[in-house]
């Protein structure tokens, strides 16, 4: 009986510590640069080659990272992003019936779902990770701007192989600053987020010039990005 309840007290001090930990790395990254992510490491052993070195991956603030590519990846990956409160329930839902007719789910993951993956967990899917993913997109939605989880997924999320992040991106596939990208190369950029081992940015196939003109025109009906100020006390 003893063993029992010193498991189970082992247990929840361990949960109890893990919740606490959480909360705090959340706040800690709420402000500081993100050096690594899980996903960085373990791409990098997946892919392990001895002709190349490491991953490319430089932070910079989100003030030097092109409008365009930040509104371009809106229009490609979560047009509700600034709307939602971490999860596109509509998006979620159309992706499930899809999946009922046999067809391939894609569009349910919003942005801040990414960023609390690609920032906090593993790549492969499952059960647990979904629901430590479910948990973490709800702390940083409650605790970061939207305009910080967009700085940290434009810092993290891969863009090209072992490239990592807006500014290493823009150096890799155009040898420029991601501050001084074109609309059109943001574009670019934005196209091969959904497979960026498979698809090149520059040069460009012709599947991924169609989905440039594409993501262009949802730049067009968009507008102005504009994100959502919070008071300090809504923080």
């Amino acid at each position: 009986m003893k063993f029992f309840k010193r498991f189970f007290r082992f247990v929840f001090k361990t949960l109890f510590w893990l919740f606490v930990f959480s909360i705090v790395i959340v706040f800690i990254f709420k402000w500081t640069p993100v050096p690594i992510t899980p996903l960085m490491v373990i791409k990098n052993i997946e892919q392990n080659d001895v002709s190349k070195k490491g991953w490319q991956h430089d932070w910079v603030p989100i003030e030097e990272i092109s409008k365009s590519l930040q509104l371009a990846v809106i229009c490609s990956e979560d047009q509700n992003f600034l709307k939602h409160h971490g999860f596109d329930v509509k998006a979620i839902e159309k992706a499930y019936e899809n999946n009922k007719k046999g067809k391939r789910l894609k569009g349910a993951s919003s942005i801040s779902q990414q960023t609390a993956k690609n920032l906090f967990l593993w790549p492969q899917r499952s059960w647990l990770r979904k629901g430590l993913e479910t948990y973490f997109t709800f702390l940083i939605e409650l605790i970061w701007s939207k305009e910080r989880i967009m700085e940290v997924y434009l810092n993290s999320v891969e863009m090209g192989p072992r490239i990592y992040g807006a500014e290493a991106a823009s150096q890799y596939w155009f040898k420029k600053p991601a501050s001084s990208l074109s609309k059109q190369e943001a574009s670019a950029i934005a196209s091969i987020l959904p497979n960026p081992l498979r698809y090149r940015a520059n040069p460009a196939s012709s599947y991924i010039e169609g989905r440039k003109v594409w993501i262009m025109k949802q730049m067009n009906y968009y507008g102005p990005l504009n994100y959502p100020i919070r008071d300090d006390k809504d923080q």
